[in-house]
């Protein structure tokens, strides 16, 4: 649509002071440099990924015995090369910030790409154990159609274990370029660099938030909006963030945590079987089998007609132990 006369006779004024700014502000510029990775190919990366690992749900439709190995090996060969592109994107840039020119980053590149797609039967077998973990933990899921479809806990789960293998391969920027994307779209945002055990669920999943250095062991189920984070960040005598060192809480297995608890500290430990309730605030360890909830705060229920209010509720337990 035609802009009305006389609308744009400001613009090349504005391009010029904004352009002007590339020099006085150039942390945020990335200029006359090989290009970084493209957030629009990982997507792509992530969608063909998501076909391989659960076919005949993502992308293309009605394979068969016959057809899949031609269709999978299709898409398979396609994610490869791109893959292969933007871990070499990435791998030189991270060489040439820190050491220089780079004269192995392409060979490098094929290594590890090929070193990932080897890892896909292994990631396959483990995330059908969480598809099942989602199903037996929550009543309202009626298949596993249902879950793989349509639950972000799974969406979220599956990018952070495709990203967490590029991270111990030590591949820079791919990693939490696809955690964040999975984290836009599901709310659920789960560090690369956590190590997270196997039949994991995470159920709604908005507000779900994972650090760097998280252990969660097996069999663990965590509900919207709990925090597994860091409770102070350390600097060095420059004044530095002191970076590498465990900040974040380690979840044995079988541990349930609901919904709004906030759980802090590198050093805090949640014992194999416990609960923890919702809205709970813990910095400290708690021993195997136990049970954490906050007081049960006291309700003002007020009559409107006669003005009249009862206190109800109140003081029960702050922990308990399971027998």
């Amino acid at each position: 649509m035609p802009s009305a006369p006389g609308r744009e006779e400001n613009i090349p004024e504005i391009i010029g002071e904004i352009v002007g700014t590339y020099d006085e502000i150039s942390t945020i510029n990335h200029l006359g440099l090989r290009s970084l990775p493209s957030r629009e190919a990982v997507s792509e990366i992530i969608d063909g990924l998501r076909e391989i690992l659960y076919p005949g749900y993502f992308g293309r439709r009605h394979f068969t015995p016959q057809n899949i190995r031609y269709h999978i090996g299709d898409r398979i060969y396609q994610v490869y090369r791109l893959l292969t592109e933007q871990i070499y994107l990435s791998v030189i840039h991270e060489c040439r910030r820190t050491d220089g020119e780079c004269d192995h980053c392409n060979t490098q590149a094929t290594r590890l790409a090929v070193e990932f797609m080897r890892r896909l039967p292994q990631l396959r077998r483990i995330l059908e154990a969480d598809v099942r973990a989602a199903y037996d933990g929550d009543p309202a899921a009626r298949s596993l159609d249902e879950i793989i479809f349509s639950y972000p806990g799974l969406a979220a789960v599956t990018v952070y274990r495709l990203a967490h293998e590029l991270w111990e391969m030590k591949v820079p920027l791919l990693p939490r370029i696809m955690t964040e994307i999975a984290h836009a779209s599901t709310g659920i945002d789960i560090h690369p660099g956590a190590r997270i055990g196997e039949r994991f669920f995470i159920d709604h999943g908005t507000g779900v938030v994972i650090g760097e250095t998280t252990e969660i062991g097996n069999d663990v189920r965590i509900y919207q909006g709990v925090t597994l984070g860091a409770m102070s960040f350390p600097k060095d005598e420059t004044g530095q963030l002191i970076r590498g060192k465990k900040r974040h809480p380690t979840i044995e297995d079988g541990v349930t945590i609901y919904s709004g608890a906030t759980l802090l500290g590198g050093e805090t430990v949640v014992g194999r079987g416990s609960t923890i309730g919702g809205n709970v605030w813990l910095t400290t360890s708690v021993p195997p089998h136990s049970i954490i909830m906050i007081e049960e705060p006291a309700l003002v229920v007020e009559d409107k007609a006669h003005k009249k209010s009862v206190r109800q509720g109140g003081g029960k337990p702050a922990a308990k132990r399971k027998k």
